[in-house]
């Protein structure tokens, strides 16, 4: 494959994920480190009304197309079917409860996703419940 046809294949996905979970692309992030033979992928979302970032989901793959992929394939079959997660928090030295939403499989994944390359003396946390199943 040609390096421009990977690069545009890499757009689309991208563009298809932003799609599917109805998120505008600028408040996307797509973090890839690679990593022994293999690229991890880290989706961050980004929260305009607090101007926070938190981990969505981590993929692995063969390269970069395949690592978003996965993310599609996990979005397709598997986001759904986790756990809706409410955590109230404020950080440190700030006075406005914030709310944030999380899909996880349980509170630790949750709290993980949440604590995405963030300090963690920097923020407290008032709650984390899990939402009623509708």
């Amino acid at each position: 494959m040609i390096q421009n046809d990977h690069n545009v294949e890499i757009a689309k996905q991208q563009d298809l994920i932003a799609s599917m979970l109805g998120i505008d692309g600028r408040n996307l992030i797509f973090n890839f480190k690679d990593k022994n033979g293999t690229v991890r992928f880290d989706l961050v979302t980004i929260n305009p009304k607090h101007d926070q970032s938190f981990l969505f989901h981590t993929t692995n793959g063969t390269d970069k197309v395949d690592a978003l992929k996965k993310m599609l394939e996990y979005i397709e079959q598997h986001y759904a079917q986790e756990s809706s997660m409410t955590i109230q928090w404020i950080k440190i030295g700030d006075d406005k409860l914030h709310t944030s939403y999380f899909r996880a499989k349980n509170m630790y994944e949750a709290l993980d996703k949440f604590y995405y390359e963030r300090d963690m003396a920097q923020y407290k946390i008032f709650s984390i419940s899990l939402n009623p199943v509708s």
